[in-house]
Formats: structure tokens, sequence, C-alpha cells
């Protein structure tokens, strides 16, 4: 199921070189194009980059919502139950091609941001806690995104789900700093799930104090990763009437 998804995500060649490009053009735009007026008390490059991996992982897990979405519209479902293909393997191959897409474009996301400047200064274990906090966060949205597709009519519907995940890093501490938001706006800046990530990758890649922030940023993960699985069984028994 996951060699499956990933042979539609390389057929749709104009959705894969969104995903992949898109991020790095954004962090261009923000770093050459605001960067100057956006005072973050280092290089704004330095600043941005967790920022822009959490909006690449989070854009990229939202794409599963339209391939589920798809594949319950085009009738390949029957066809999996006549093989006794169930309903969690067919997610679970969609989230894990999720991950694979999110560590390629991850990377290629890294390799520009180190041409143009970014220096992290993380030791192994700190690389390692970073990238296991991202991991959580792009399976936890994928899941999300499957049970979104689920619930879903339609594929163009669910691709409604990719601008609120798009979304959710503005009002963050992704691309400034929270306190120079309006005063109305920090409570959501400060307690929605993809603040704690950005903390935690920036304080772990930039060797900074990161308190409670990966900790949060785990509970917040499992959290909507646990409701998703749960919600997409239900959602998929709802809709394939088994």
């Amino acid at each position: 199921m996951t060699a499956r998804a990933l042979r539609l995500s390389s057929r749709n060649i104009d959705a894969l070189l969104t995903a992949l490009l898109l991020p790095v053009m954004l962090m261009l735009v923000f770093v050459y194009f605001f960067g100057g007026a956006i005072d973050t008390g280092t290089s704004y490059v330095t600043y941005v980059v967790p920022g822009v991996l959490v909006l690449c992982a989070g854009y990229g897990s939202s794409s599963t919502a339209v391939s589920v979405s798809y594949d319950m519209s085009g009738g390949i479902i029957d066809r999996f139950r006549t093989l006794d293909v169930g309903g969690t393997a067919m997610l679970t191959g969609h989230v894990a091609a999720s991950a694979a897409r999110n560590t390629v474009s991850t990377v290629l996301v890294l390799g520009v941001a180190f041409l143009i400047g970014f220096r992290p200064e993380a030791g192994l274990g700190a690389w390692l806690a970073a990238v296991g906090v991202l991991l959580a966060f792009v399976m936890a949205f994928s899941w999300l995104g499957a049970a979104v597709g689920l619930l879903a009519k339609s594929p163009e519907a669910a691709g409604g789900f990719t601008f609120l995940v798009l979304f959710l890093p503005y009002p963050s501490s992704a691309f400034v700093p929270i306190e120079t938001m309006p005063s109305w706006l920090h409570g959501f800046a400060e307690h929605q799930p993809v603040t704690p990530v950005i903390e935690a990758l920036r304080g772990l890649l930039l060797d900074q104090p990161v308190d409670n922030a990966p900790w949060t940023a785990v509970a917040w993960c499992a959290g909507i990763t646990a409701v998703s699985v749960v919600l997409s069984g239900i959602l998929f028994r709802r809709r394939t009437g088994g």
C-alpha cells in the first residue's frame, strides 16, 4: 500500500513539484523580501528555517487528505476488499507515503537553507530529537488528513484541508516573534499545536533552551494522532458499510 501511494504521487508531477518547491519558495520570499524588515535578534534565515520545516511538513501531510478522498471516490476500495485488504492497511500506506515525501522535501529545504546561510549548532542527540519531533508532527497531520479525506465528499473538498494546514504556521512563532503580534492573538498563537513544534525545533537545532516545548509538541502530536486514527477507522467503516 505504501509503494502504491508513492507510485501515485510520482505520477502526479504537478502536485509533487508543488509540495517540494513551495516551501523553498516561501523560505526565499521571507528571507530576501521581508527578512530585512523583521527584527528577531538573530539572522532571519536562522530564525525562520524551523518554521519553514513545519510548514513544509504540514503541506506535505495535508496531501494525504486528497489521496484518500480519490481512493474513496474512485471505486478502488471495492477491489481492495475483494482482495481482503482492510482499511487500516490502505490508510497506513498513505500515511507512510506522506512520511517518505516529507523526508525528501525536508532534505531539500535544509539543503537550500544551508546554501543561504542557515547554520545549526545542534549535536547528534539534538538532531535526533528534532527529527523525532518533526516525524511525530508529520504522522499526526497525515492521520488527520486521512480522516479529512474520509469525511470529505470529493477530492476538491479534501483539498481545503491544505489551506488550514498552510494557515496554522502564520499565527505562530514561525515567521515573527509572538510578542510582535496584536495582544488579542497571543493566546491562540501560544497555545495552538504548531507553535510548540516550531519552538522545539528552533531550540534543538540552534542549541537554545527548549523548556517544555518538545514534550508539549509530542503531547499535541500524540493526541491528534490518537483521535485521528480512531476517527479514521469509524469513518472508513461508515463509508464502506463494513
